[in-house]
């Protein structure tokens, strides 16, 4: 445990009595929802990792404080920072300049992976990872390359479908990353439940998951692992009207010249308008149940 992190008493207290834990991103919070609902949504996801049978750890940066556990009044206080830009999207490359500064951040699928290893949580939860741009192949998240060299198991629906879900789906190949399906033959496809991509190995409950991960330990790679995890089947969005209002989107991020790391949470925000919201219920649907599920693989890696 170093100086620059703060734990909530109750995290703490699971760590030291090695009761599981699963880790949740604060991107979701700063970047992801609009303010309240991004609190309101955060909520839910430790109420099902609660449900699951372990203790939610929400990570986040506050005054250049890394919090394993963020309280209700902290997650309020970065829920308030959401549209003003005040509150860093922290993945690598930004942790040591937040903390430096002594500013306040949000952690992105990659941020919450180290500073989860780095807590000792082995497992967590997010909606979908980031990827490969579409139209744009270069431009291709850090996640990836996270996912390739820290040891955290990921549970989430796959990559975010605005994203070139086939170069992605190479990509997390070349990084060595061991892609799991969860009761699916394919990697979900975040709104939508297929994506037609093939899973390295299907599970179909905890125990097995639980398994894959006790393996890699023995064998001390050091790599992470995706779970994807379909979104729930009456909130899902039809593929063809998702594929349709994630091409209108691309097509008007580019007009709009939104690039980098603006482009995710642009793209997610017109998708909501596009659809009438419905990839917003989607998305809220796959966070919770995403947590939840980590959480039984949380408690299954116990036993």
């Amino acid at each position: 445990m170093t100086a620059s992190f703060a734990y909530r008493p109750e995290v703490k207290i699971a760590l030291e009595a090695g009761t599981p834990l699963v880790a949740l991103e604060s991107t979701v919070i700063t970047h992801g929802l609009p303010y309240p609902l991004n609190v309101e949504t955060t909520a839910l996801m430790e109420t099902a990792v609660r449900e699951g049978g372990a203790v939610p750890a929400t990570i986040g940066i506050i005054q250049g404080k890394i919090i394993i556990g963020l309280s209700v009044e902290q997650m309020d206080y970065l829920g308030q920072q959401a549209g003003k830009d005040t509150a860093r999207k922290c993945s690598r490359r930004d942790l040591p300049l937040v903390l430096a500064q002594g500013g306040d951040g949000s952690t992105t699928v990659a941020g919450t992976m180290i500073l989860a290893y780095l807590a000792g949580i082995e497992v967590f939860a997010t909606g979908g990872i980031g990827g490969v741009h579409r139209g744009h192949p270069f431009d291709i998240s850090a996640d990836l390359s996270e996912l390739g060299r820290t040891p955290v198991t990921v549970v989430s629906s796959g990559a975010k479908s605005i994203l070139d879900l086939p170069a992605t789906r190479e990509v997390l190949e070349t990084q060595g990353v061991t892609v799991i399906g969860y009761g699916s033959d394919e990697m979900a496809a975040f709104f939508a439940r297929s994506s037609g991509l093939p899973v390295d190995q299907r599970v179909d409950n905890p125990k097995e998951v639980a398994a894959v991960i006790h393996a890699r330990r023995e064998l001390q790679l050091q790599s992470g692992m995706l779970v994807t995890v379909p979104v729930p089947d009456d909130l899902a969005m039809d593929s063809v009207e998702a594929e349709r209002a994630i091409i209108q989107a691309t097509q008007d991020a580019d007009e709009a010249g939104i690039h980098g790391p603006a482009a995710t949470p642009w793209l997610l925000r017109r998708m909501v308008e596009l659809t009438d919201g419905r990839s917003l219920r989607a998305n809220i649907a796959l966070l919770r149940n995403n947590s939840f599920v980590a959480a039984q693989i949380a408690a299954a890696l116990t036993n």
